[in-house]
């Protein structure tokens, strides 16, 4: 008895969420076209980002090599874009990676997704209102600072800003309300604010390139000693490089790189409209390529502008751009860049806050959250009350806390979101077709599914029978790919925390390297020989299985970077979820409702056959 409840729990946490294929009903309002998905894609991602942080890069990282470092950074975020974007067409809901995952790897990484998802566009608004906030008090000359710093300054250190940002407060809620209204309102003003932000890098590109001297590509020692030695008589290399094109080395372009890439973060935000779209699956992957491939161009046209403009080692990494402009002679120019620089946050801004109450409202409705929070206003078809309590815990956190340290907590959210999606693009495509229907039917075809060609051999894992996914070859893969994520994590920590005396040769660590990817290397060719579903969709992810698996190893790579104590307070996180999901939602679970209704519906049916025999 206590092994069969064991059993039963543990179904219950790795239950998948059932749907109808294609297009189904939705309360939600379908208005938004393609156009308006790459907007609200490139507004997400391009956000202030492009005006400081190519400048902070190219100064101590990579010089003039940032260009490769945004290439780099642009092909690992395209690999989880191009699994998104198979999702976007396989799957066309409201929820993003939260169902993607509900769908394939069950209920409690479902949940745990959701959750991280929800952390992470909290923390997002509330850093970038904070950031807008900044940007236009530095513009009046610090006013708004400098009176509250003297008025209700805040002296809890390391926990609370030092002052309320009330600004900040106040632009959140008004942003919130815009959201309320309607999706095709925010849309609107995305796309205004999104052409404004293109057209000022547009102008920075351009101007770059004009007042340019390719020179400050091909910068030496000497050149560098001589523009010490103007400024105050004194030189000294120090961590500044050897001059060049990439005088930091590989390993610069490596450091830039993992740098670089979360000014991709926030094309995810497109998965979140799968049922406000006007055409799905067609608009969702199409709006996730081009917003990358745009986000792209702009970040290597402006990293680029702006090493032809000035030396590398002489940029400000707090306002490169302006200083740059100041550099060739243009200090009128820094207006417009103000000027792009806050519609750019505003974008950002309202990247952050849309996806907010849609991932909330997935989860509510599918009974994981609290039930009120799926309610629908019957005029502007919006998750009103998602909307309104997400807009209320970011503005607080943006009046009180200094989020600078709850940044990487961000990002653990948005890689650990983008690992799983790319493990369930891996799993689903070698599913049977019974099972990539996603219908109700599925576990009763599964079971009638009994053929002599599906019993497992050590022969068959790598010359398997059939042309076409069995059941058997799907669930190879699915352990397989369960195993390969517990293998890649493991030598991403490796290479993370005791990269250096690998380096160095030490025996040891080479050792265990070894021992990790020689299974790695055998279950990857146990899934490459599984076949694979035929199934046409209007997307799918080329090169099968190596593309996912790379984004996956690059994003838990990048997870292994974090600090202990971003991991610790990662984990207070899930504690307070996981409180709310054992406490609530796993009874409350559609899954949960539907697995109850099937089995009164089999104690019904049992007892009318024992009635009637009797």
């Amino acid at each position: 008895m206590p092994w069969q409840a064991f059993r039963r729990f543990g179904q219950k946490l790795l239950r998948r969420r059932t749907l109808e294929s294609g297009m189904a009903e939705t309360r939600l309002a379908r208005c938004l076209t393609t156009l308006d998905l790459v907007a609200l894609g490139v507004g997400s991602t391009l956000g202030a980002g492009v005006y400081v942080l190519a400048g902070e890069v190219a100064k101590d990282k990579a010089g003039p090599s940032i260009v490769i470092c945004f290439l780099v950074a642009a092909v690992s975020s395209v690999l989880a874009g191009l699994c998104y974007a198979e999702f976007g067409a396989r799957v066309p809901r409201s929820g993003s990676a939260y169902l993607y995952s509900y769908v394939t790897v069950g209920e409690l990484w479902a949940f745990t997704t959701g959750w991280n998802l929800i952390l992470s566009y909290v923390i997002g608004t509330a850093s970038v209102a904070r950031a807008w906030s900044s940007a236009f008090d530095n513009l009046i000359g610090n006013y708004i600072s400098t009176a509250l710093q003297g008025s209700v300054a805040l002296h809890v250190p390391q926990v609370l800003a030092e002052y309320p940002d009330f600004f900040a407060l106040g632009l959140v809620f008004l942003l919130t309300g815009l959201l309320a209204l309607g999706a095709s309102e925010s849309a609107l003003v995305t796309k205004v604010f999104t052409a404004v932000n293109l057209l000022v890098l547009g102008f920075v590109i351009i101007s770059g390139f004009i007042k340019g001297d390719l020179n400050n590509w091909k910068l030496t020692e000497e050149d560098y000693q001589l523009t010490m030695a103007e400024i105050n008589d004194t030189y000294s290399l120090g961590p500044l490089g050897s001059g060049g094109f990439v005088p930091f080395g590989f390993e610069g372009i490596l450091r830039g790189a993992a740098t670089c890439f979360y000014a991709f973060v926030g094309f995810d935000c497109i998965a979140t409209t799968g049922e406000e779209a006007q055409n799905p699956q067609r608009s969702i992957p199409m709006g996730i390529v081009i917003s990358l491939s745009v986000c792209f161009f702009a970040y290597f046209g402006v990293s680029s502008a702006l090493t032809l403009m000035m030396p590398y080692y002489q940029l400000q990494p707090e306002s490169p751009l302006p200083e740059a402009f100041l550099y060739t002679g243009w200090a009128s120019a820094r207006y417009v860049v103000a000027v792009g620089s806050l519609c750019a946050l505003s974008t950002s801004l309202l990247g952050s806050m849309f996806p907010m109450p849609r991932v909330i409202y997935a989860m509510a409705e599918d009974g994981l959250l609290f039930r009120v929070l799926a309610r629908i206003h019957t005029g502007t078809h919006t998750p009103v009350v998602a909307t309104v309590v997400s807009g209320i815990i970011a503005a607080f956190m943006a009046l009180l806390f200094k989020l600078t340290d709850l940044v990487d907590l961000m990002s653990i959210g948005t890689l650990l979101a983008y690992s799983l999606v790319s493990i369930c693009v891996l799993i689903l495509r070698y599913q049977p077709e019974q099972e990539i229907k996603i219908g109700e039917e599925m576990e009763l075809q599964e079971e009638m599914i009994t053929t002599e060609s599906e019993k497992l051999t050590l022969r068959g894992l790598f010359f398997p029978l059939n042309s076409i996914p069995t059941p058997v070859s799907g669930q190879v893969v699915y352990v397989c790919s369960s195993l390969l994520a517990v293998l890649l994590t493991a030598l991403c920590l490796v290479l993370a925390q005791w990269g250096v005396p690998l380096l160095s040769g030490d025996p040891v660590w080479i050792t265990v390297v070894v021992l990790l990817l020689l299974p790695i290397i055998g279950t990857i060719v146990v899934i490459w020989r599984q076949p694979q579903s035929s199934i046409p969709l209007h997307f799918k992810v080329p090169a099968l299985p190596f593309l996912p698996l790379v984004s996956i190893f690059v994003n838990i790579y990048l997870m292994m970077q974090m600090t202990a104590g971003t991991w610790a307070r990662f984990g207070v996180w899930m504690l307070i979820g996981f409180a709310i999901y054992f406490g609530y939602g796993i009874r409350h679970s559609m899954e949960e409702v539907k697995s109850n209704q099937r089995s009164r519906k089999s104690r019904a049916k049992t007892s009318s056959i024992y009635v009637h025999r009797v």
